[in-house]
């Protein structure tokens, strides 16, 4: 469980996000959504412990991040930014292998090549390894961006905006990845994301942030309503109903 108390941060005496008071579940998918300057990203780079908060706690799996060593931190939670700038002339596989950095130390193992090749093959990257980085489109790119840190290993994997100048088929391929990563090799998965019908599709929880704060936590049955949509997003939003299907919400 990710559990938040009394966390903010100001940026001047009238810019700034929280407090929040927050427990994320342990396991499965929650879907940080919001509207734009929501304080969505640095939530999430304030438990991955990127930016500092200014007051409260915060803890992860019963670790406070704030005095937890680097490299043990390194071990139980991964975080994905949306600015990802690697030096292209490295390969897939190399790339990949950085997630392996806290247990190595840049000394790969036997075993940390077995890891690499695991996440490697579960996000179809296997035609791609020895490719450089220049030479990936876009999609294939943040496929790459997201093994890594998946072969970190970690309990909890923190991503920020994963489907970002992703088209609507690279953006479902990268959904049903992270959905199936949390199912098979059981990950608490938190990722910001800013359409809404991929958050009711794929995740199992919904937190909802507005002008810094918190405004819904729920099931995607309990956030995709009309009512509360329309009130978050402060524009007119339908949600449909399709027997068998997600429910989906559309703009007007």
């Amino acid at each position: 469980m990710i559990s938040l108390s009394h966390v903010t941060k100001r940026y001047s005496s009238t810019v700034g996000i929280g407090p929040f008071d927050l427990q994320l579940p342990k396991g499965g998918v929650t879907a940080l959504i919001g509207p734009n300057g929501a304080g969505k990203s640095t939530m999430l780079t304030m438990i991955g412990r990127l930016l500092d908060m200014d007051s409260g706690s915060i803890e992860v799996a019963g670790y406070d991040i704030a005095s937890t060593k680097s490299r043990d931190l390194a071990k139980i939670l991964s975080i994905l930014r949306q600015e990802n700038h690697f030096i292209t002339r490295l390969t897939v596989r190399q790339l990949v292998g950085f997630g392996r950095f806290p247990y190595s130390q840049g000394r790969l193992t036997v075993d940390d090549e077995r890891i690499i090749s695991r996440y490697i093959d579960f996000l179809d990257l296997g035609e791609l390894e020895s490719r450089y980085l220049d030479q990936l489109s876009g999609g294939q790119r943040q496929r790459a961006y997201v093994a890594m840190v998946l072969c970190q290993d970690t309990e909890y994997v923190l991503l920020d905006e994963p489907l970002n100048n992703l088209d609507i088929a690279h953006s479902v391929a990268m959904m049903r990845h992270l959905r199936r990563a949390a199912e098979e090799f059981d990950r608490t998965i938190i990722v910001v994301l800013h359409d809404i019908n991929f958050a009711a599709t794929y995740a199992d929880y919904i937190c909802a942030l507005k002008n810094g704060v918190l405004a819904r936590f729920g099931t995607p049955g309990e956030i995709m309503r009309d009512d509360v949509l329309t009130e978050i997003f402060e524009t007119d939003i339908t949600v449909i109903e399709t027997p068998g299907r997600p429910l989906v919400a559309v703009y007007f």
